[in-house]
C-alpha cells in the first residue's frame, strides 16, 4: 500500500528526500541583533500527548513527528537561536499532565507547550501556563472552554473544537432526516462538551435527542450502550467520543446491527486514521467535520507525503495542525527576536496564517484560529481509486460561521473595563 500510494501521488521514498519543504522561511535580519533575548539560549518546545492510549492514533507519535518537521522546515532556528524538542506522554491523566508541564517549565526551560489531547488536561495545562507565561498550543484537546471562560493571554486554540464540528455535522444530518439522537458519551470533558454543543445544534435545527449513556474513556466493549441505543428508536446514533473508542463502537456498532435495524452513526469527531483502522465497509456513509484532509490541494497532497513517508499514514487534522501551529509560533519568535510569552502571541495575532492546513487563518483575542471547516462524507469502497482516498467533501464552512462568535464565549480577556 506503502509504495502504490507514493507511486500514484508521484514520489519515491529516495525522491522526498530531495523535495523542498513546503514552507521554508526566510529568517528576519534583525533576529541575530536579539539574540540574547532568548530565554535561556534556546527556544524549547514540549510536546505533551498520548502516546500509547485512546488518542495516540489522532495525535501521539505522529504529533511529535509534525513538530519535528515544522523544526526541520524553518531551519532548526529562531531569532537565530536552536530549536530544541521533548515530549512526553500524559497518559490520559490530568495530574501527570499538569505535573509534567509544571517540570518542563520550572526545570527544563520550556518555552510552549504544544498539542495536549485530553480536555481535561489541556485546561489544567492552561492554567499553570497563564501562571507562568508560557505559550500553550492546542491542537488535539477540543473543549471550547479553553477560549470561553478559560481563556488565556497565552492560549492558543489552533485545529478544531466541539462547537466547530458539531454545528455542522449536526445541522446537515438533521436537515437528512436524522431528527432523532441517542448519544453515546465518552465520560469526560470532551465528551461531555461535545454531547452538548451537539444537542444545541439539533434542537435548534428542529431534532431532538431522546436519550444518552456516558462510557468511560478506553471502554473496550460497547454491548450495553449499543444496546440502549438500539432500544431507545433514535434515528441517530451520535459517538460523542474520539481516538479507539470511536473504532471501537463503529466496529461494534455494526456486529450489532444497528444499521439493518434502520439506525445510522453519526461519528461527528471522527479522524482519518479512524476512518483507516475501521475500513471503508464499515465505515462508508459517515458524516463528519474535518479542518483537515491531505488530498485536498496539491499543497497539502506534497506535505501530506512528506509525513507518511516518515510515519507511514496520512495525517489526523490534529497532526497536520500541530505542523501550522508551530510554523506560525516560530515566525512570531523570529520576528520578534525574543519568546515572551504574551508578545509572541500578540505577534502570531498580527502575522497572516496562509499554509496547507489554513488558506486564510486568523488568529482571534480569544485564543481561537479561525479558518474553514469540511463536512465530509466517507466514500463507498467502489468510490475510492488509491490508498486513503476515504473523503468527498460535501460543503465548505467558513470559519466565520464554523466556529463559536466570541461574543457568545465569556472569554474574561474581553471584558471591558
Amino acid at each position: 500500500m506503502t509504495r502504490r500510494l507514493l507511486a500514484w501521488l508521484g514520489f519515491t521514498f529516495l525522491g522526498i528526500a530531495l523535495v523542498q519543504p513546503a514552507v521554508a522561511q526566510k529568517k528576519a535580519p534583525e533576529a541575530a541583533l536579539a539574540q540574547a533575548e532568548v530565554s535561556g539560549g534556546v527556544v524549547r518546545l514540549g510536546v505533551l500527548t498520548d502516546e500509547t492510549g485512546v488518542l495516540s492514533s489522532a495525535s501521539g507519535e505522529g504529533s511529535i513527528e509534525a513538530a519535528r518537521m515544522a523544526v526541520e522546515d524553518f531551519g532548526s532556528k529562531a531569532a537565530g537561536r536552536p530549536i530544541e524538542i521533548i515530549h512526553a506522554d500524559h497518559q490520559n491523566k490530568t495530574d501527570i499532565g499538569a505535573a509534567i508541564a509544571r517540570r518542563w517549565i520550572d526545570v527544563d526551560g520550556v518555552d510552549a507547550i504544544v498539542d495536549v489531547p485530553n480536555s481535561a488536561i489541556a485546561l489544567a495545562v492552561q492554567e499553570l501556563a497563564k501562571e507562568k507565561n508560557r505559550v500553550l498550543l492546542v491542537s488535539t484537546a477540543a473543549t471550547v472552554d479553553l477560549t470561553g471562560k478559560a481563556c488565556s493571554p497565552v492560549g492558543v486554540h489552533w485545529t478544531w473544537d466541539t462547537y466547530a464540528v458539531a454545528a455542522s455535522a449536526a445541522r446537515a444530518i438533521v436537515l437528512q432526516g436524522g431528527d432523532s439522537w441517542f448519544f453515546l458519551t465518552a465520560d469526560f470533558a470532551f465528551g461531555h462538551a461535545m454531547q452538548r454543543d451537539a444537542t444545541r445544534f439539533i434542537e435548534a435545527s428542529g431534532g431532538k435527542v431522546i436519550g444518552s449513556a456516558r462510557h468511560p474513556l478506553g471502554t473496550a466493549d460497547f454491548a450495553s450502550f449499543l444496546l440502549q441505543a438500539q432500544s431507545s428508536g433514535a434515528k441517530i446514533v451520535g459517538l460523542a467520543t474520539a481516538g479507539s473508542d470511536t473504532t471501537n463502537s463503529i466496529k461494534q456498532a455494526a456486529e450489532f446491527g444497528l444499521a439493518r435495524g434502520g439506525q445510522r452513526l453519526a461519528a461527528i469527531a471522527a479522524t482519518i486514521t479512524d476512518v483507516h483502522a475501521v475500513g471503508l465497509a464499515g465505515a462508508q456513509g459517515l458524516l463528519l467535520t474535518t479542518s483537515f484532509y491531505w488530498d485536498r490541494t496539491e499543497e497539502s497532497r506534497q506535505w501530506s507525503t512528506r509525513f507518511f513517508a516518515r510515519r507511514g499514514a496520512m495525517p489526523t487534522q490534529m497532526q497536520a495542525g500541530v505542523y501550522s501551529a508551530v510554523t506560525h509560533y516560530l515566525k512570531a519568535v523570529d520576528a520578534l527576536g525574543n519568546d515572551e510569552a504574551k508578545a509572541v502571541v500578540a505577534k502570531m495575532r498580527d502575522v497572516p496564517i496562509h499554509d496547507f492546513f489554513a488558506d486564510h487563518g486568523l488568529l482571534r483575542a480569544d485564543g481561537r484560529m479561525v479558518h474553514d471547516m469540511y463536512l465530509v462524507e466517507v466514500k463507498k469502497p467502489d468510490e475510492s481509486h488509491y490508498p486513503w482516498d476515504y473523503y468527498k467533501i460535501l460543503k465548505i464552512i467558513p470559519g466565520e460561521e464554523a466556529f463559536r462568535p466570541m461574543s457568545e464565549g465569556g472569554c474574561p480577556l474581553l471584558a471591558k473595563p
